[in-house]
């Protein structure tokens, strides 16, 4: 006995949770005018650019991932803090590709960042251009 009102118990939660199985049909109207405290922001998909698959690519076939993470601060920056930092445009993608080769130390504190001298120039722009995409809007 206890089986069986387990068993419709259960039945009746997964039930309940399902809605039906959709078999109501909701009706939406639309509105001609958004509120007007709404603000409508499109964002676009950075994620199928030809420049963040390169750059992803080179960063994941690199040593990139062991001071640095995308949200997160491990020895080095987080990329994306990296990205809210600077504007994206062509000096700073030739100043972080630089930097990138030479590597540094002092504008993200006393740890250096090691030197990528065997990356060429266009490798470390690509993977400049993956950080700075990752910049929150």
């Amino acid at each position: 006995m206890k089986k069986i009102i387990t068993i419709c118990l259960l039945t009746a939660g997964f039930y309940a949770c399902n809605n039906g199985g959709g078999t109501e049909t909701k009706t939406t109207t639309a509105t001609t005018e958004p509120a007007a405290d709404t603000k409508t922001t499109a964002k676009t998909d950075v994620t199928d650019s030809p420049d963040f698959v390169k750059g992803l690519e080179l960063v994941n076939n690199n040593d990139c991932k062991t001071c640095h993470k995308v949200d997160e601060k491990l020895i080095g920056p987080a990329f994306r803090d990296v990205a809210n930092k600077y504007p994206n445009n062509p000096s700073t993608l030739d100043t972080l590709a630089h930097k990138i080769i030479k590597g540094g130390q002092g504008n993200w504190g006393s740890i250096p960042m090691a030197a990528h001298d065997k990356l060429s120039v266009e490798d470390a722009t690509a993977m400049a251009k993956y950080v700075l995409l990752l910049k929150n809007n």
